[in-house]
């Protein structure tokens, strides 16, 4: 499976790297991939790193996705594309209208938007994995569980067209690293 990984920022390049130690064909794609300093997988530009992916992370700041579907929108059409941004202030923070509406085909999951990096850098709290909420298409939930798990977290699945509560779960995360002054926190769920 070919990944592309849309940003090389904090988040895509964290969760692009942890991707490719698992063994994931990753690729990177950047606006300016010669500006880029993320260590690992190859880097290049938008299109190149589209072409031929199955899998599409979008793993940009919130309000440039809309000139990337501008740009971009045919080559994600059909695919599996993951959200991983958070428009922080806009009426919704995921951009799953806007891939709706511009890629019509694509498998939308809603997924690494709910912790900070350093979450995905380190996903282990006293040997115990982190739990990574996420939604996604019945048909699409293995290979996302997949892909979570490679990161080293734990999935956990709440069905199809939950992005909202996704976004709730995110603005929960932010609260908890604002009062607690620390961001390597994450969420676990207990059950019997």
């Amino acid at each position: 499976m070919r990944i592309a990984v849309i940003g090389t920022g904090n988040i895509g390049g964290t969760v692009g790297r942890a991707l490719a130690r698992a063994g994931g064909d990753v690729t990177f794609g950047s606006r300016h991939p010669e500006r880029a300093t993320v260590d690992g997988p190859s880097v290049t530009d938008l299109s190149s790193a589209l072409g031929g992916a199955d899998v599409v992370l979008l793993a940009l700041p919130g309000g440039a996705v809309e000139s990337f579907l501008a740009d971009h929108a045919p080559a994600i059409d059909g695919k599996l594309v993951i959200d991983a941004t958070n428009n922080i202030g806009a009426a919704s923070m995921n951009a799953s209208a806007a891939i709706a509406s511009a890629a019509p085909g694509a498998r939308y999951v809603r997924a690494f938007n709910t912790l900070g990096w350093e979450n995905f850098e380190r996903p282990m709290f006293d040997g115990v994995p982190a739990d990574l909420f996420f939604s996604a298409p019945a048909a699409d939930r293995v290979i996302v569980e997949q892909l979570i798990s490679d990161v080293g977290l734990r999935p956990a699945y709440l069905g199809e067209g939950k992005e909202e509560i996704l976004d709730s779960v995110a603005r929960l995360w932010f609260a908890l690293v604002q009062e607690r002054g620390q961001r390597h926190l994450a969420f676990r769920v207990l059950q019997d």
